[in-house]
């Protein structure tokens, strides 16, 4: 069984091919909406805006783990371990939240 508890262990886990196509299965399965909104009667969908910053689409929605990839490695690729969910729930489901002073608190934490 595989580990991914290190940063560069996972950034080689989420730069597979496996996992960028199990990735977009569960978007498609999830209709391209946040699961988390869903459930509280909201729609957050991808609007395949244009970050001209980044010169790439803007990451409006993610494929989350529910039981996190680092403690359930056995279920890294198990598609009924994974959700849609939008950066802003993801973000809250990890405690990443903004500060009011502006502060980004996971600056330094993973990015997919």
């Amino acid at each position: 069984m595989k580990d991914y508890k290190t940063k560069e262990q996972k950034r080689k886990f989420y730069d597979s091919g496996e996992w960028k196509r199990l990735r977009e299965e569960v978007k498609k399965r999830d209709n391209y909406e946040c699961q988390e909104c869903k459930r509280n009667g909201f729609v957050c969908i991808d609007t395949n805006e244009y970050s001209e910053g980044a010169k790439r689409k803007k990451i409006q929605l993610v494929v989350h783990h529910i039981k996190e990839l680092e403690h359930h490695p056995d279920l890294a690729l198990e598609i009924d371990n994974l959700e849609t969910v939008c950066v802003s729930c993801h973000n809250k489901e990890h405690g990443r939240l903004f500060e009011s002073n502006n502060i980004n608190r996971w600056a330094d934490d993973e990015k997919w």
